[in-house]
């Protein structure tokens, strides 16, 4: 029968403190004193272990947790490249108050993590205004046609268990798939009461709200790891009328 590693390791060490104490007794022949050590050394382990069980856990829970954000990272990077980055193209040219903000999101490749905290906060402040009527009707059976388009791609990342462990990022999933309900239930966007109209409103402007603000944060998340995705994604700005994909 072949020894685990483990019993052979735990062999070794168990006979190397055995003579190293057998070695201190010849050098120094006091068994009292040496028992007092050892019995010192034995009541102490039990803290030992949990020293170093404790800092273990922290350390393997530290890095279970940096391996599961990047997972995590990438579904985010999924989505925007899947639906994010051209949802936000598609309704920013319909909230009123684009151009103002448009300025602040001409991300380049100078900003740093001071320059994405300062326009976080902005946007944060920032309540779109997408006024919904039947002359948006187009508009409407684009967004509807477009985000029914990858009704299956959204659904299978809120099968991800790991969203749990972002919250906001699931808030912001939960938003646009209600918002695709809401579009997909509805035959026409024509004559329809000014109401339902409000209410649609309040769908789109609140899933633009949360696609916005993840969309800054994946944007400062490529800026520190991927600093290639970085470039491609600046070039893809949906905020951007000047970004081209040509590398300049």
């Amino acid at each position: 029968m072949r020894i685990n590693w483990k019993v052979k390791l735990g062999i070794i060490l168990i006979l190397s403190s055995a003579l190293l104490y057998i070695l201190v007794y010849l050098i120094f022949k006091d068994a009292k004193h040496e028992l007092f050590y050892i019995g010192i050394d034995t009541a102490f382990l039990p803290l030992e272990v949990l020293i170093v069980v404790l800092l273990i856990e922290a350390a393997i829970s530290a890095r279970e947790k940096s391996i599961l954000l990047e997972k995590l990272n990438m579904v985010i990077g999924a989505f925007f490249s899947e639906v994010g980055t051209e949802f936000l193209e598609k309704t920013s040219k319909h909230e009123m108050n684009t151009e103002r903000i448009r300025e602040d999101l001409k991300i380049s490749q100078d900003w740093d993590k001071n320059k994405f905290k300062k326009i976080t906060e902005k946007i944060r402040a920032y309540n779109p205004r997408i006024p919904l009527d039947e002359d948006k009707s187009s508009f409407l059976d684009e967004l509807k046609m477009f985000l029914g388009g990858r009704r299956g791609f959204m659904l299978r990342l809120l099968e991800n268990p790991n969203l749990l462990e972002h919250e906001s990022f699931t808030d912001m999933l939960w938003a646009i798939f209600h918002l695709t309900e809401e579009l997909d239930k509805r035959m026409t966007f024509d004559h329809l009461p000014g109401t339902d109209y409000e209410h649609l409103e309040g769908d789109l402007e609140r899933a633009y709200r949360y696609v916005l603000s993840e969309w800054l944060k994946y944007m400062e998340h490529l800026m520190e790891n991927y600093p290639y995705l970085f470039s491609l994604a600046i070039r893809t700005n949906p905020f951007d009328p000047e970004a081209t994909i040509h590398v300049i």
